[in-house]
């Protein structure tokens, strides 16, 4: 794998720290801008939607850029973005300057994961995106973990700080080890949102949005779960979370692959093997041992899906990699948001925190749907001979 790889993973670290840091953050957050925690919550909000926003406009804005200078314009974007984060006088401006970080989020990921394919011979394909991928789920092991607690030892702002230097790591490495002649797309914007009719594409998308939305039905109330349901203290409620981001990174290069291997037996088999964990979390989130084991298989192959979609929307949109990459990205980001909703609407409605998981199983039995239908329109059909061809 070339170093190049490497800065991609390193700035994509950078963006998963920062997504996703604000959370362990919130109360200091609250207590210095004067609002409440709910409040300060929406930051994490915010966030989400300003990446599902920028999908479409970045990859309106960069479609006719070089990759190699995209990828450094959108790093640029987001070191800005974290200064402005640090320096933020008021909740207003926080939320704003969150917004403008999240723009370039779609984007990078979006291109970035061209560019990984790009570099790698074709059967490399799916591990060169893994690899990229790997840098965000070593930071939901690290990355926020050790932000929460340098912003805890520092002040918040300290860690957006800290955030905006490994952003300068990251310019830098893509400055000197990305390749400057990168392949461009040809066509124009308009011959790339073409591609958005392509049935393929939009099921494909389709499938990341579901998939995204299983996973947070139940990970955006897993504390509550595993203090209610299977017991844990709040320590140990640490430790489950960070043997689940465990998980998400060996899932993530798990998922490379096997995209590389056989990607949409891949893709189906590990949603099958999602149901059948979800379904065993119902019983086995009651005690520590078998919800532990549960969660980072969980882990494993939720994030195994990743490389798995990625590479799908890529080949698929084969025409326009770059915009349907990034739009997939807004995809992955509005099931996020989607299976939090859904996770709060049912638990309203009287589903208790340990039978979240049916509800994970239904998202994960469309997406299965989808992807049949999927793999069903890849087969070629099958042409009947003629009455003359058969001689009559």
């Amino acid at each position: 794998m070339p170093l190049s790889l490497l800065a991609l993973a390193v700035a994509a670290f950078g963006i998963g720290t920062t997504e996703f840091v604000v959370m362990g953050l919130l109360p200091d957050v609250a207590r210095d801008l004067g609002v409440t925690i709910p409040a300060a919550g929406l930051l994490v909000t915010g966030y989400a939607l300003g990446v599902v926003i920028g999908a479409p406009v970045m990859a309106i804005l960069t479609a006719a850029l070089p990759r190699k200078a995209t990828l450094v314009g959108l790093m640029a974007l987001f070191i800005g973005g974290n200064v402005l984060c640090a320096l933020a006088p008021s909740y207003g401006l926080l939320m704003g300057a969150r917004i403008v970080t999240a723009f370039c989020h779609a984007a990078f990921f979006g291109i970035g994961s061209v560019v990984a394919a790009d570099l790698v011979p074709r059967q490399k394909r799916a591990q060169a995106i893994a690899l990229v991928f790997a840098g965000l789920t070593i930071a939901n092991v690290l990355g926020v973990p050790a932000g929460t607690a340098f912003g805890q030892w520092m002040g918040w702002r300290a860690t957006f700080w800290a955030v905006a230097v490994i952003g300068i790591a990251a310019l830098c490495a893509l400055i000197v080890l990305v390749p400057g002649r990168l392949p461009m797309a040809h066509g124009g914007i308009l011959k790339e949102f073409r591609v958005l009719g392509n049935g393929q594409v939009m099921l494909a998308m389709l499938i990341s949005v579901l998939c995204s939305a299983s996973l947070f039905c139940v990970f955006t109330y897993i504390s509550p779960l595993l203090s209610e349901v299977t017991g844990l203290s709040a320590p140990a409620i640490t430790g489950a979370l960070l043997l689940f981001g465990v998980g998400l990174t060996a899932g993530n290069m798990l998922g490379g692959r096997l995209a590389d291997w056989k990607l949409m037996p891949s893709l189906i088999g590990t949603i099958l093997a999602l149901l059948v964990v979800l379904l065993a979390f119902v019983p086995g989130a009651r005690a520590p041992v078998p919800a532990l084991a549960l969660l980072l298989i969980w882990g494993v192959l939720a994030f195994a899906l990743v490389p798995l979609l990625q590479l799908r929307v890529v080949d698929t949109a084969a025409s326009a990699p770059n915009l349907a990459s990034t739009l997939n990205q807004g995809a992955f980001n509005l099931g996020n948001a989607m299976g939090a909703w859904i996770g709060a609407v049912a638990i309203t409605h009287g589903i208790a925190y340990g039978h979240l998981p049916f509800v994970s199983v239904g998202l994960s039995l469309l997406a299965l749907l989808a992807s049949l239908l999927s793999a069903a329109l890849d087969r070629p059909a099958v042409r009947r001979p003629s009455p003359v061809e058969c001689g009559e």
